[in-house]
């Protein structure tokens, strides 16, 4: 007993753990490198599942779906996460970039899953790193889950261009 009390070290509790989980994407989030990269991966096993399992015309619908309900957990999870990692756009929370993933195949059209998960991932993370206009404003200026959010969606839209612009020089 009194060791218990004595204890310097932290208990974390089942509830915090599942949201260290949750918003790590199952702790890729603490990757000493490439955080947000290594973060974004479940977004390809997401869209794998439900690009093999779904017929074509329900593809997009359920991606959508998959959004919406990352989103809603990303706005409850964003001020626990800015408070548990001290930070207001804490690297290791990473739904953010899952989100932005899987908006690829939605804006893109979801077509073969290989080229767009592949192109349309690495696309996705080079332009998120380098947050072309407006995705740096909305980083810089837009607060909480919102800006934390929309900088990958736009620039989740910019790789879907750069996927069609693909398409167009047949590469």
């Amino acid at each position: 007993m009194a060791n218990k009390k004595n204890s310097t070290k932290k208990q974390t509790s089942t509830a915090e753990k599942i949201k260290i989980i949750s918003g790590s994407a199952f702790y890729l989030g603490y990757s000493p490198v490439m955080p947000g990269t290594f973060g974004a991966l479940p977004g390809i096993a997401i869209y794998f599942g439900l690009w093999k399992f779904l017929p074509p015309d329900f593809l997009r619908i359920a991606l959508l779906a998959v959004v919406i309900c990352l989103m809603l957990l990303n706005y409850y999870l964003t001020p626990w996460a800015v408070r548990y990692w001290k930070s207001k756009d804490p690297s290791q929370f990473v739904l953010d970039e899952i989100i932005g993933f899987l908006c690829v195949p939605i804006f893109y059209g979801a077509h073969d899953f290989a080229g767009t998960a592949l192109k349309g991932f690495i696309l996705f993370r080079i332009l998120d790193m380098i947050k072309i206009f407006p995705a740096n404003y909305v980083d810089k200026n837009v607060k909480g889950s919102t800006g934390i959010i929309f900088d990958d969606v736009i620039s989740a839209g910019y790789a879907a261009l750069g996927l069609f612009f693909l398409d167009y020089i047949q590469f």
